[in-house]
């Protein structure tokens, strides 16, 4: 019998490591069908999701140093409220009691049920896109939807939007946010909400963080950035990477007050 060569270390391919399974984006992937086929199924989930948005926030004991949202939009409405993807979650606790709010969602069928139950918690949906995925440039959809954000802040609501893009580099803020800044003349504001108890799904891109129930609550609104009017473009990075530190620092700090013993 003839034997094998045996391959040159040189030549050996390393064994790629076996990929760690996802059950829950395989979950995911099994119901979106019949999700997106399904106004009742699709209604039903939204509610449970909002149901679990207000039962975490009424466990989760907000912790000294936490901001009251009341007070500070009315400081600054109508504004700007700018978030992290995978931070986002918790963010309609954000929302002013007396004070109206909408929210960009994209209009992926992955968004849909998010927009939905971020209706059912009071906030207004607008549908478009913060930018092109893995660069800072607004598309198409995001330009529509730029428009219809500063429309809606020109009638005196507030806007909240992710700010950095969808699948691109996360916890970088992209373009879209400033420009919107710019041409509206409202101020920016950094959000972050953190709880003390709560899950990190490492397999995502943006380290996507489920909140969970029975801890401690930090909601916090950083310093407003203001972008002039006349901006040029070279102006514009320099308020988008001010941006990005700015709500790093946030939900740093917010991420620090839960922590803390």
């Amino acid at each position: 019998m003839q034997e094998k060569p045996v391959a040159s270390p040189q030549h050996r391919r390393k064994a790629r490591p076996a990929r760690r399974p996802q059950p829950l984006k395989a979950m995911w992937k099994s119901i979106r069908g019949p999700l997106g086929k399904s106004r009742f199924v699709r209604e039903a989930v939204a509610s449970g999701i909002a149901l679990a948005v207000r039962f975490i926030d009424l466990t989760n004991r907000r912790v000294e140093g936490s901001h009251n949202a009341d007070e500070e939009a009315a400081k600054l409405a109508p504004a700007i409220g700018a978030l992290w993807h995978g931070q986002h979650l918790m963010a309609p606790i954000a929302k002013p009691k007396n004070l109206p709010l909408a929210a960009l969602f994209s209009r992926s069928a992955d968004a849909e049920l998010n927009a939905l139950a971020a209706e059912k918690l009071g906030l207004t949906v607008i549908r478009g896109s913060g930018g092109r995925p893995g660069t800072s440039v607004l598309d198409k959809g995001g330009a529509k939807a730029l428009i219809a954000m500063k429309k809606t802040l020109d009638r005196g609501t507030s806007v909240c939007m992710i700010a950095d893009i969808p699948h691109g580099k996360p916890r970088e803020a992209g373009l879209g946010v400033v420009t919107l800044a710019k041409l509206s003349g409202r101020p920016i504001i950094p959000i972050a909400v953190a709880t003390s108890r709560r899950k990190v799904l490492e397999s995502t891109w943006d380290k996507t963080t489920i909140n969970l129930p029975f801890g401690r609550c930090a909601l916090l609104m950083g310093d407003p950035i203001s972008v002039p009017a006349d901006a040029d473009a070279e102006a514009l990075e320099t308020f988008r990477q001010l941006v990005t530190t700015r709500l790093n620092e946030t939900t740093a700090e917010a991420y620090r007050l839960v922590d803390a013993r």
